[in-house]
């Protein structure tokens, strides 16, 4: 019988499992791993993992054989029926006490699910984000733990070492809440990187087709942009992007194919907006700008037919307009960060989350995609009020925005006189139009949905609550409709 010696077992040996794996090992703790095609475990051993204390299993059976009571089995499988499969698979030779780690993009229904039916096991489950990519998960992630609760000492001592660090040594990780909350933060942390990135390439666009620079040009504006308030991964990678030559010497980006891929955390971002009654207008327009970008035969068709403006001539100062976008994706930025953190409180209320809101952008602020100097304002704000009700109300971002949106405002005439698409920008703009608004005409809504289907209406002159319907045309009835909340 194996020696139960390792700290923990990982089932997944594609590149974010042997990432992790890797920097488990170099931190100290012995990790036994597993892999379905079992030759991956033995090339993995041979090659990357040459050296290491790192220990394989050719069958799950003997993966827990090899592991220190109470057992710590991550999964790092692809997401949906492979990760429901693999528990089964797992369950048979674990018991009470033991622990299961879904390590994967996983929707947070499942993993609320799973969080209860494993506890009727005896099992405790975790389901956690990671986020970093690839080199995230070899030198350092974001990781976002939620699950059952009685698992996180377990695994704190593992997950906090492996993390990423922010400047004073704090890990990027903490306990985040019960059943699915884990992966419902990385879930929202995806949906901002969906607008963090298309903020980005309208920023770009904007640049490019406004004033027509160059890929160098454009590597230097960017690299000049992420010494400043727009210090993050993202702007660092797309400065390093524009100066990527081709084999011919001639830039990469300009030869890339103009159609966005998904993998869909962006898409459950939006639809759990929508299901929260939560307006994350900048995500959902992020992710319709992929699902517009996927329509590239028809948008070449309709580039024959549908004209936009002409003779309209590009910025006269050239700096001034770098600076109207700058201002415009920083203002846009803090737009679509507030709408996440919207959500977050919303999930957090439904699903009795006790989400730290400070925590949250501290587990950002190192390792994963969205990382940024930004976030460690986000937790400022949060350390200041924890009961803050909305980013924007915070006094260092309405002073940005009140500062800026001039600017902001600029950016946006500039692209709808030159016929640049902007979605995120402009969504964001009237996002923030819309909340400092004291009276919207929503009022003529209600009247509309009152005269069409009695829905009824509150009145400005009486309490809130007490709804009201009319006979607009002196032929209805005096029968309303239930009254309900979009």
């Amino acid at each position: 019988m194996s020696d139960a010696s390792c700290d923990i077992g990982l089932i997944g040996l594609a590149v974010m499992g042997q990432n992790l794996v890797l920097n488990m090992n170099d931190h100290g703790f012995k990790v036994a791993v597993f892999n379905r095609t079992v030759s991956k475990v033995d090339d993995f051993l041979a090659d990357e993992a040459k050296g290491t204390q790192i220990v394989g299993a050719h069958s799950i059976e003997e993966l827990v054989r090899l592991l220190k009571r109470p057992r710590r089995v991550m999964l790092m499988v692809k997401a949906g029926d492979t990760v429901d499969q693999m528990i089964d698979h797992v369950l048979p030779h674990l018991e009470a006490g033991d622990i299961i780690i879904d390590g994967g993009n996983s929707l947070f229904t499942d993993s609320n699910r799973r969080t209860k039916a494993l506890a009727e096991k005896g099992i405790l489950f975790i389901g956690t984000g990671v986020s970093g990519g690839e080199e995230g998960a070899r030198f350092g992630p974001s990781i976002m733990p939620g699950g059952n609760p009685a698992a996180w000492p377990h695994v704190k001592d593992i997950f906090q070492a492996i993390a990423a660090k922010v400047d004073d040594g704090t890990p990027c990780c903490d306990w985040v809440g019960e059943d699915g909350a884990g992966h419902y933060v990385k879930m929202v942390h995806n949906g901002i990187e969906y607008g963090d990135i298309q903020l980005i390439c309208e920023a770009y666009d904007l640049l490019k087709r406004g004033l027509g620079f160059t890929p160098d040009e454009l590597h230097d504006i960017f690299a000049e942009w992420n010494k400043g308030e727009l210090d993050s991964f993202l702007i660092e990678i797309t400065a390093e992007i524009f100066a990527k030559k081709d084999e011919d010497g001639k830039p990469l980006i300009d030869k890339i194919l103009d159609t966005a891929g998904q993998k869909g955390t962006g898409k459950w971002t939006a639809i759990s907006a929508l299901d929260l009654g939560q307006p994350v207008t900048l995500i959902g327009e992020a992710v319709f700008a992929r699902c517009l970008s996927a329509l590239k035969d028809e948008r070449i068709e309709a580039s024959k037919v549908l004209t936009g403006p002409s003779g309209v001539a590009a910025p006269s100062d050239r700096d001034a307009f770098i600076e109207d976008v700058r201002r415009a994706l920083y203002c846009s930025k803090i737009i679509s960060y507030a709408q996440g953190y919207m959500l977050l409180r919303e999930a957090g209320k439904e699903n009795h989350w006790n989400l730290n809101m400070g925590g949250i952008a501290l587990m950002w602020r190192g390792g994963c995609i969205i990382r940024s100097r930004f976030l460690g304002k986000i937790k400022e704000a949060y350390d200041k009020n924890h009961a803050l009700d909305n980013l924007l109300l915070d006094n260092f971002f309405f002073g940005v925005l009140n500062q800026y949106q001039a600017s902001w405002r600029k950016a946006l005439v500039h692209a709808i006189e030159l016929g640049i698409p902007t979605p995120a920008f402009t969504t964001a703009l009237a996002f923030y139009d819309g909340y400092r608004t004291e009276r919207l005409p929503a009022n003529l809504l209600q009247a509309q949905r009152d005269f069409f289907g009695a829905h009824t209406y509150e009145r400005i002159d009486q309490p809130r609550g007490k709804f009201f319907h009319t006979n607009w045309t002196g032929r209805g009835g005096r029968v309303s409709s239930t009254t309900y909340n979009a």
